[in-house]
């Protein structure tokens, strides 16, 4: 099977000789082998590269998000600073109630 491929690649060469010109010369071979190299292979390969990108998005979303539930929370602790805010949380939140006090949870 490899013999005959091999011919074949061989009468369509010959019946095109510009072919022979471009494709077996030595700096096309070279560069082409170059090319592959870069693309494919090593630790800057384009493959490579695609996959930090994607993961550098992920990453910045990741941060905004975080961003996003620090100034939540920040509101959050501003709010709760007060201690009547705090009590109404508690309540609110944990069903707490004094001491001398029913609590009718309604939903």
């Amino acid at each position: 099977m490899a013999k005959k491929t091999f011919s074949d690649i061989q009468a369509f060469i010959s019946k095109h000789p510009w072919l022979d010109k471009w494709v077996l010369n030595k700096y096309t071979i070279t560069t082409l082998i170059f090319g592959v190299f870069f693309l494919f292979v090593g630790d800057q390969c384009i493959v490579k590269q695609v996959k930090r990108a994607r993961q550098e998005r992920h990453i910045r979303r990741q941060i905004q998000e975080s961003r996003r539930n620090i100034a939540t929370y920040e509101r959050e602790l501003e709010t709760l600073s007060h201690p009547d805010s705090l009590e109404r949380y508690a309540r609110e939140h944990y069903h707490m109630h004094a001491p001398n006090e029913d609590v009718y949870i309604v939903k």
